[in-house]
């Protein structure tokens, strides 16, 4: 690749009660790895069920969460999850939910980044908080070595839940405006793809195989029905133990609660204009005319 490509850097550590960003200093790359980033419930597992059927031709039962770690999730310990990565001899893709300038940055590695309007995302972290069950809090709160706060309960209904995390930048997970701003900012690397949920749903076996020619993965024509009927909503439904973090056991109700709904524009029925006013005015302010145009429709100018 280019000589006189600016190259990201890390220039800091993050971490909190889900977070260990220092895992990636000791992650060793491989040239062929692919790294899945996203702000969090922006698509993220669906985007691993994509790679994993491109990558394994549409084979059934596999277990995505086992072999697609969250990297800088504090759990479990390192060693632990860097030895499993090391002993695999697939093609390897993790995920992670840093903004750039807190990550290990390959030249070689490829990066995927999935994005989803911030209204959007937030009614499905809701569920995702509001559903978490008691090893969800003691595993994020109580293993040892967590930094900072503990994650509080999900106390507030979903439009009250939201206004806060607006106002108060992300609480209680992390900025999102940072987040898409980074890797926004690095779109044009040779290495790198952004992807918008709004796009896969509206055409999803069209980046399908926008994905599998960026990552170089040859598609087996005779099977394609078979993959891209895999990657659908329902089919991940059906098979949410396999698809969800931890095989969903840290929600109420499963895999199947965390996999929720799928869809976009829930906040519609909730919001009032003046919180889509607000909403919209922040993203303005954060991200640019471009970037923030991009975020709410896919459109990129």
């Amino acid at each position: 690749m280019g000589t006189n490509i600016r190259w990201p850097n890390k220039v800091r550590e993050i971490q909190s009660n889900h977070f260990d960003s220092t895992v990636w200093n000791d992650f060793n790359f491989r040239d062929d790895d692919i790294v899945i980033g996203t702000y969090a419930k922006s698509g993220t597992t669906w985007m691993q069920q994509i790679v994993s059927q491109l990558l394994f031709d549409g084979e059934e039962g596999l277990n995505v969460a086992e072999m697609s770690p969250w990297i800088d999730l504090r759990v479990p310990p390192r060693e632990e999850k860097l030895g499993a990565l090391e002993a695999q001899r697939h093609r390897r893709f993790v995920k992670t939910h840093l903004p750039v300038d807190a990550l290990e940055f390959s030249q070689k590695a490829k990066y995927l980044y999935i994005a989803r309007d911030g209204r959007d995302v937030m009614w499905s972290m809701y569920n995702h908080h509001a559903n978490g069950n008691e090893a969800y809090y003691a595993l994020l709160n109580d293993t040892p070595g967590r930094v900072g706060p503990p994650l509080p309960r999900c106390d507030l209904p979903v439009a009250e839940y939201f206004r806060r995390w607006l106002d108060q930048d992300g609480y209680p997970w992390w900025s999102f405006w940072e987040n898409v701003l980074s890797w926004w900012e690095i779109r044009d690397l040779p290495n790198v793809l952004l992807v918008h949920f709004a796009n896969l749903r509206k055409d999803m076996p069209g980046e399908m195989r926008r994905i599998a020619e960026y990552l170089d993965i040859p598609i087996n024509e005779a099977i394609w029905e078979t993959i891209v009927r895999q990657c659908t909503f329902e089919y991940m439904k059906n098979n949410a133990d396999l698809v969800a973090p931890l095989g969903g056991s840290v929600w109420e109700g499963g895999g199947k609660t965390f996999i929720n709904k799928g869809t976009n524009g829930r906040w519609r029925e909730t919001l009032t204009l003046g919180d889509v006013a607000n909403y919209e005015r922040t993203a303005l302010e954060q991200l640019g005319d471009e970037c923030a145009h991009w975020l709410a429709t896919g459109e990129m100018a």
